[in-house]
């Protein structure tokens, strides 16, 4: 059975995302103001059981006020959000941000708003779309892969969604910036009949003119049939084969964390003591790099500061420039992420935050140069292969000490070949640490991440080999 589900909160017929923006920011009647349009288009596919479920489009606008008000005791900063239909709609969302700036305390991250630059946006052009037409090559391919299933005695499950998500930022010192971002992603899950078995793939995409259904369904088929072997391990530490994904999620995590003033205050794994930062210290010694690029073919990513809920990154910083950012270098630690008012405060460069994030090894040689995963396997004496990571959670931010459970596949290598599954297991491990203890480094691909996909899709990542990954204990887990 297949059903059809769309969600529309379109704005008033003629009226673009533009010129609410506009509109709204024209209402401002405090020391400063930015607006921050949204229009976001989606399209998705479920299937479960070898069969589509549901296939549906939605389409919506978001408008962000974020009011800034100077005092005798400093500046403050209020922001309201919420779904926009029409004009008549914005005097009150402006109000509301202005009377929470108005109430709020002053702002620990209060900086000059950014003034207008040279770039190359098109403001007036239409806000970008997507729809369920993205899926053409696509849903071909998943009903042939059913179909193969179905002989085979294997079901598939998962889900397909393209979001595109076109952003426009107005100030009131007349910056104008904008953004198209398309974001897709792909999770297929193959399980024998009787469920006792499960293996799983993600992939992300821009367009879905990359995505091999036919690769990642004979991948998973693999790991089913690796999977008709169990065998009982104990916990304990194991020479162990963490594919791209599960590198991604306990890279990304590390990434979160990279925050200069919790380093310089002593609050994070970054920090070296008495107001000091490991910037300059080796925490890769096999020389790996991690990066972020907005403009990295394949993952483009905003080229510019966007953000409307602060924390580690502030709504002060909104529209300037981001560049190409190296965190890691060589091995390296080379860069921590900071706002420009604690730039100020510091004497320091300001680092934004960048949303994608790349990692090589170094054997990095732009042409994708490294052992597959599958010659990392062959040349394994014995060890595990992790499939993916998940429920990654911190036990001690001064370590970055993290715990989570594997899942969907934990496998045995003896003499390069896989032998069987083993059991699922509770993992601490610090990302940070592990990096010192990486011996061998795969080649980088596209990934995606099975924990944080909700949240960050683009990422390239190696698979990398640990001597004595800590699996601390048994898990039930499936």
């Amino acid at each position: 059975m297949m059903t059809s589900t769309t969600q529309s909160g379109s704005a008033a017929a003629g009226t673009t995302i533009q010129q609410l923006v506009e509109q709204a920011l024209a209402l401002s009647s405090v020391s400063g103001c930015m607006v921050i349009g949204e229009e976001l288009t989606a399209a998705n596919l479920r299937w479960a059981g070898n069969s589509l479920t549901t296939n549906g489009q939605m389409h919506s606008r978001k408008l962000t006020v974020i009011s800034i008000v100077d005092g005798t005791d400093g500046t403050r900063s209020g922001v309201a959000s919420r779904a926009i239909s029409g004009p008549d709609e914005l005097a009150a969302l402006v109000t509301a941000s202005e009377a929470a700036a108005q109430a709020a305390s002053p702002a620990d991250d209060a900086a000059p708003l950014v003034e207008p630059y040279p770039h190359t946006d098109d403001w007036d052009a239409p806000a970008a779309l997507t729809g369920i037409e993205v899926f053409t090559d696509f849903a071909p391919a998943l009903g042939r892969a059913f179909a193969e299933a179905e002989k085979a005695d294997r079901l598939l499950y998962g889900f397909a969604e393209q979001l595109m998500s076109s952003t426009f930022l107005a100030t009131s010192t007349g910056l104008r910036r904008r953004h198209d971002q398309p974001t897709g992603r792909v999770e297929l899950n193959a399980k024998s009949r009787d469920l006792t078995r499960t293996a799983w793939s993600g992939a992300q995409t821009r367009n879905w003119l990359d995505i091999d259904v036919e690769a990642m369904v004979a991948d998973l088929a693999t790991r089913l049939d690796w999977s008709a072997t169990r065998i009982d391990l104990p916990p304990g530490r194991y020479e162990t084969l963490l594919p791209p994904s599960a590198v991604a999620d306990l890279m990304i995590y590390l990434y979160w964390m990279a925050s200069a003033r919790d380093a310089e205050e002593g609050r994070s794994v970054f920090a070296a003591g008495d107001g000091k930062t490991r910037i300059g210290e080796t925490l890769a010694p096999l020389g790996i790099t991690l990066c972020s690029d907005p403009a990295e073919p394949g993952m483009a990513a905003a080229p510019f500061q966007l953000t409307a809920e602060g924390g580690e990154e502030s709504v002060f910083d909104n529209g300037a420039p981001v560049p190409a950012t190296r965190w890691i270098d060589g091995g390296v630690l080379t860069n921590l992420q900071r706002t420009r008012n604690w730039a100020t405060r510091t004497g320091q460069q300001y680092v934004p935050f960048v949303d994608n994030l790349i990692m090589t090894g170094p054997q990095a040689d732009g042409n994708g140069g490294g052992k597959s995963l599958d010659e990392l396997i062959a040349g394994t004496k014995r060890g595990l292969l992790l499939t993916c990571l998940w429920y990654i959670r911190t036990v001690d931010p001064q370590t970055l000490l993290v715990t989570g459970l594997t899942r969907d596949g934990v496998y045995l290598i003896e003499d390069g070949v896989v032998r069987g599954v083993v059991n699922n297991f509770r993992f601490n491990e610090s990302p940070v640490d592990l990096l010192s203890r990486i011996t061998e480094v795969g080649r980088t691909e596209r990934t995606l991440p099975r924990e944080w996909n909700d949240y960050f899709t683009r990422v390239a990542m190696p698979a990398i080999r640990v001597p004595d990954f800590n699996l601390s204990t048994v898990s039930q887990a499936s």
